[in-house]
């Protein structure tokens, strides 16, 4: 049985007030503060102030905790809109701004299908919003979207972990590596490169968020017009 199928055991006052959406709670604010490797039913267990077998009356593997904790942010996730655009972008966004609010989010989206009542429900809203739209075309638009948040978000979040590490800015890493830039760029070799440097757009991360997800939603509406 799966843990969302499975009864949590009776609650024992006496031993300290105990509940997974408790657990889950506190194992968020861990990961949160000090990343997924903070996360131990260990250390779990001292913030709980309880035993640490207590904890395998709720949850069996640290497997099932990370579900759980996945799935407890999917409820900071609700897609909304009057159309199938708007609820993508909606879609996108919030998932955007949910794996800023956990870092290690972005580190356990991605893979195989998460299957909680709360990305349930998230997915109810997107694939209810597509409306007549036929499923051949539905599917790999849906996943189109999510393979781009997760692609942008990832590379967001390794740009702030980097930054963090190193103590080095982005505008300060492009200082540093723009003689080396300069050198390279005067041999003549990448002059399709020199030009987007000097003379493309230098985009935030917000702008080039926003510009990538209406570059893949127009081609998605255009996609469904033919």
């Amino acid at each position: 049985m799966l843990v969302w199928e499975r009864p949590e055991p009776p609650d024992r006052p006496v031993l300290g007030r105990l509940s997974r959406e408790r657990i889950v709670r506190a194992a968020i604010r861990l990961a949160d503060a000090d990343g997924l490797e903070a996360v131990s039913l260990r250390k779990l267990a001292a913030a709980l102030e309880v035993g640490p077998m207590r904890l395998y009356g709720y949850i069996a593997t640290k497997d099932e905790l990370l579900d759980l904790m996945v799935d407890a942010v999917h409820a900071e996730i609700r897609p909304a809109g009057d159309d199938w655009r708007a609820v993508l972008h909606s879609l996108a966004q919030a998932t955007r701004q949910a794996a800023h609010q956990h870092e290690w989010f972005a580190d356990l989206i991605g893979g195989r299908p998460q299957l909680g009542p709360n990305t349930l429900a998230s997915g109810e809203a997107v694939v209810a919003a597509m409306g007549g739209v036929d499923l051949d075309l539905t599917v790999p638009a849906i996943a189109a979207v999510n393979a781009y948040v997760i692609g942008a978000v990832r590379r967001e979040i390794t740009e702030r972990r980097a930054e963090r590490a190193t103590g080095v800015d982005k505008k300060q890493w492009q200082a540093a590596l723009g003689p080396y830039l300069e050198r390279t760029f005067a041999t003549g070799r990448f002059p399709a490169l020199a030009t987007v440097v000097r003379d493309g757009p230098h985009l935030d991360a917000d702008q080039t968020f926003r510009t990538g997800l209406d570059f893949l939603l127009d081609g998605i509406e255009a996609r469904f017009s033919s």
